[in-house]
């Protein structure tokens, strides 16, 4: 029964350890932030796979997004990006990191 209880123990513990990061609490804990392009950026110089991964794909919907409000638009992609960038950069909440216009991370 002990040796059970451990197994059980052991196993809720790891489980919860390797839960799926969210992008808000990636940007709480200062691991990524919100880049001038419209995009998400690592800030963290060794992040973990999981925070690549989350990364890649949030920008990849983010991109198919922008991509289709471009062509609603009749506009040029970048303009969408930087409209946006700006948009997501005066939203984000302090203490959270943005890059500024030298391409550096600043926390807000």
């Amino acid at each position: 029964m002990k040796r059970l209880l451990l197994t059980l123990f052991a196993t809720l513990l790891f489980s919860q350890a390797s839960w799926a990061l969210s992008m808000n609490g990636a940007k709480a804990q200062g691991l990524i932030g919100e880049r001038s392009n419209g995009y998400l950026g690592i800030v963290v110089n060794k992040p973990a796979p999981a925070i690549k991964v989350l990364v890649e794909d949030i920008n990849r919907k983010r991109r198919s997004a922008y991509q289709s409000r471009a062509q609603k638009a009749g506009v040029n992609l970048k303009v969408i990006e930087l409209r946006i960038g700006e948009r997501l950069r005066s939203r984000a909440s302090a203490g959270q990191f943005v890059q500024d216009a030298h391409g550096q991370w600043k926390r807000k």
